[in-house]
């Protein structure tokens, strides 16, 4: 009323157009409130889900600064003990076969709490092991509980992100499962192997808790056919006060393309129409398998040794870098763009691995011995850094943004099944390797990172700032 009567009278008159940019301005404010406060939900449910990527790298990490420990203890031979280490990509190879099922029968969140049940059981057997067999089948365990994480954890965090911070959210996985490697790695100097087992249950126990707190992914309730439940969750996740209509319509559009097609079984991935998405997401995770990080990561400790470092500062130096290197990662993703990082990322892998090569080449045939130990040291940071930098966490968002929603249970499947193989392949034969020729297994993971420039720059797409939707369109076309 107050403005009508200034508009009569004349006095202090607001023209329409600033009228209307004001009432725009109050509109935008409310829009970014509601907003702010939605993404305390989104925080809380990735907070949630990377619960499952730290329990990840506490399994990943185990098994390095307890290899003298649990050899002396239980009396294991370097095959035993090799076996042990290489046995968490079995379990892990066997949870990424059924995690896309898993996943869509259960949702997300289901599949998660499962894993997080296995985890737990897991490691009490590894506590409690005075022998190898339980031992054994404690390690088993894990590695199937973090096979499942391993695929539904950035599915997770991809479908309730919105697109400008999804890849950023995503890479929170990778920063996570860094950080806990570090743990076990700095604990793991300066507890038993037994005390160690027990940091594993922590993050299983908060996750199960937490879960109870977030919602279910508003995707996969579109998908089941549960609308009003998928209408709550997008609400709860993008504010009580924001308007959902536009993205709940282009989900349900989506998902009802989908409906006219049959959920895919991994051999109905290799039509042509998916065909672009299944030689990124498994080209991407060959490469970053046999470029060697499972066996260096695995076994950095007995590295370190061989090269003439301490063990314990090499790992203490090794955590010490990953952590902050994954969060600039987790930075530079949706600024940057996922290209240019893995581009970044392999190159420094390639120089780190050949680096490390040329350290081990010195020292076998007994020349500037006394640069050896410095030159392993750099060689390896440089390769964990660049690895931590984007070639850990790039391919996972990736992963998660490549695939349509029809098709995600198999292509998880398949994908992170490679993923373990690959592990497991490195894992087992690592040991080994090094025997046969320290140099020469370096600079064998060295040409893999060279080639996996040439596989970004030609073959991977760039999705930084688009929707899932408008990704899939664009790659999974006939």
């Amino acid at each position: 009323m107050a403005i009508t009567q200034d508009v009569e009278n004349g006095n202090n008159m607001i023209k329409g157009d600033e009228l209307t940019q004001s009432l725009i301005k109050k509109e935008d404010e409310r829009e970014d409130r509601s907003s702010g406060g939605s993404l305390w939900v989104v925080f809380l449910s990735t907070f949630v889900a990377v619960c499952g990527s730290f329990e990840f790298g506490i399994c990943v990490g185990y098994s390095s600064p307890t290899q003298a420990g649990i050899r002396k203890d239980l009396d294991l031979s370097l095959s035993e003990y090799s076996f042990f280490g290489s046995i968490l990509t079995i379990g892990a190879m066997l949870g990424a076969v059924t995690s896309g099922r898993i996943t869509d029968f259960l949702g997300r969140k289901g599949a998660m709490g499962i894993s997080a049940v296995v985890c737990i059981v897991g490691w009490l057997s590894v506590y409690l092991s005075n022998d190898a067999w339980p031992l054994d089948i404690g390690r088993f365990f894990t590695g199937y509980g973090i096979g499942v994480y391993s695929y539904v954890v950035p599915i997770f965090i991809a479908e309730i992100a919105p697109k400008n911070l999804r890849g950023g959210l995503t890479t929170i996985n990778q920063l996570m499962i860094c950080t806990g490697a570090s743990t076990a790695f700095i604990i793991g100097t300066v507890v038993t192997w037994r005390t160690l087992a027990l940091t594993g249950l922590i993050p299983c126990v908060v996750l199960l808790l937490g879960l109870f707190f977030v919602p279910e992914s508003p995707r996969w309730l579109a998908k089941i056919g549960s609308e009003k439940e998928f209408k709550a969750s997008l609400q709860k996740l993008r504010g009580k006060d924001a308007d959902i209509s536009k993205e709940a319509a282009e989900i349900q559009d989506y998902i009802e393309t989908l409906t006219h097609i049959p959920n895919a079984s991994i051999l109905d991935l290799f039509q042509r129409k998916y065909a672009h998405s299944v030689i990124v997401g498994v080209g991407l995770l060959v490469f970053q398998q046999f470029g060697g990080i499972n066996g260096i990561g695995f076994y950095a400790s007995e590295t370190f040794v061989s090269a003439g470092f301490s063990g314990k500062i090499g790992t203490i130096a090794m955590a010490c870098v990953q952590v902050p290197i994954t969060g600039v990662g987790a930075i530079l993703m949706d600024k940057c763009g996922r290209r240019p990082l893995l581009l970044v990322a392999a190159s420094g892998t390639f120089l780190g691995c050949f680096i490390t090569g040329i350290a081990f080449f010195l020292k076998d045939h007994e020349l500037l011995r006394e640069w050896v130990p410095l030159l392993a040291l750099t060689g390896l940071l440089v390769y964990i850094g660049s690895f931590s930098l984007g070639m850990g966490s790039v391919p996972w968002v990736l992963m998660s943004e490549i695939f349509p929603i029809n098709v995600k249970g198999a292509a998880g499947s398949l994908v992170t099944l490679v993923h373990w193989f690959g592990s497991w392949a490195v894992s087992l034969a690592f040991n080994f390797l090094m025997r046969w020729s320290s140099s020469g297994t370096l600079f064998i993971f060295s040409a893999v990172c060279a080639s996996t420039v040439l596989f970004v720059a030609k073959v991977v797409p760039e999705t930084k700032g688009r929707t899932l939707e408008e990704i899939q369109a664009s790659m999974n076309t006939f």
